[in-house]
């Protein structure tokens, strides 16, 4: 079994930190593809950043300059650094990931569970 477990959510004011963290554990091969989602209330789902094994990283526009994206060296945990938060950045965060299982599979799409931010004004 594959699991992806999030931590580090919470209640921030406007203009404060938080720092999401995902850990991937399980019979993992190789994980591909990283990512955070975020889904407030009324709204869907939305990317929010991205980040491939080889390191490379994409972010919406709405949060270009103030999240940062990135993984450990194993790969096998990633991290989502938020600054300068606003209350628009209120939703329930979700870990993504594309990996193979071991033994090696085909790519598989795995979510966490979700963890609440709410930044207050």
């Amino acid at each position: 079994q594959v699991q992806l477990v999030e931590s580090g959510g919470g209640l921030v004011q406007t203009g404060g930190s938080l720092r999401l963290s995902c850990a991937a554990s399980g019979s993992i091969f190789m994980i591909n593809f990283m990512a955070w989602y975020r889904q407030a209330p009324g709204k869907q789902r939305e990317l929010v950043a991205s980040i491939t094994s080889g390191g490379s990283t994409n972010y919406a526009d709405s949060v270009k300059g103030r999240f940062t994206i990135s993984r450990d060296n194993a790969g096998n945990t990633e991290y989502l650094q938020m600054n300068s938060l606003k209350p628009e950045d209120t939703a329930v965060y979700y870990c993504y990931a594309l990996l193979k299982r071991s033994p090696p599979a085909a790519l598989n799409v795995y979510w966490g569970q979700g963890t609440q931010v709410t930044v207050s004004s």
